[in-house]
């Protein structure tokens, strides 16, 4: 019997799509009610009218900004945890208390400690941070523990160098996880920091905007500004994991071009 051929993946994605924003539309149609659930043609005339005004542009520059710069800092320190906790086992004695602590510890609590502790406008990067942190900081340290031993053993047989090791070895190990949590922490960096800025009434954000939207019942502005989170998070999640996709090609090539030798 012949196998019937899948349908192309941007197909599907656009199947997908279709199928949700028409259960969105239903569900809609049968409230009844926009104030209550605005059906989606009504939330993308909202979401154009936003486009039209420098306001939307400046809240959603300064939460991108915020947000990028604490994930960004939770991916370089979580590297840098990882690492030292995969190689030490004292160090990894004393920081795991701490990332369960902050696994275990709501985010509206860190929140609020926050606005006693910081200037409110950090607090989106802080948050962003603090919950990305504990992922990449797991990832990493599971990836260079997940390590081929007999890769190792082969490593010190052929006398490899320490950059030999790390090149050949340790980061082929590490990539998928340290991908993997990335790729997660991307969604809960945005949700974490958007959060925040809702609570902490973070001046020309996105989170403030949905704040406002819900005083004042602009149910389908607030949809609309739910929409641009959303959008921003897989367009920031696209680039780079074709970045990192880009990246690794290079690097294949360069080693197939160019091989080390082995001393």
């Amino acid at each position: 019997m012949k196998k019937r051929a899948d349908l192309p993946a941007p197909l599907r994605s656009l199947l997908a799509f279709v199928f949700w924003v028409g259960i969105w539309w239903i569900i809609s149609a049968i409230v009844g009610k926009e104030v209550l659930i605005p059906s989606p043609p009504v939330v993308v005339l909202h979401l154009f009218g936003l486009l039209k005004t420098s306001d939307f542009y400046l809240s959603v520059g300064m939460s991108v900004l915020r947000i990028t710069a604490g994930f960004a800092a939770a991916v370089l320190t979580g590297i840098i945890t990882g690492v030292i906790s995969a190689v030490s086992k004292t160090a990894d004695a004393l920081l795991s208390p701490l990332f369960s602590v902050i696994k275990a510890t709501p985010v509206a609590s860190f929140i609020i400690l926050a606005l006693v502790w910081i200037n409110k406008e950090l607090i989106p990067v802080f948050i962003s941070a603090l919950m990305v942190l504990p992922v990449i900081h797991g990832n990493v340290k599971e990836g260079i523990k997940s390590t081929d031993v007999q890769l190792l053993e082969m490593a010190k047989i052929f006398g490899f160098t320490k950059k030999q090791k790390l090149y050949r070895i340790y980061l082929p190990s590490v990539t998928p996880y340290l991908t993997a949590g990335i790729k997660t922490c991307l969604g809960l960096a945005w949700k974490a920091g958007v959060a925040s800025e809702v609570l902490c009434f973070a001046a020309y954000s996105i989170g403030n905007k949905l704040y406002q939207s819900k005083v004042y019942l602009e149910t389908a502005d607030m949809f609309a500004w739910t929409v641009t989170v959303i959008a921003i998070s897989i367009i920031i999640e696209k680039l780079l994991m074709s970045l990192v996709g880009i990246k690794q090609k290079k690097k294949r090539y360069d080693q197939n071009k160019k091989p080390e030798k082995v001393v």
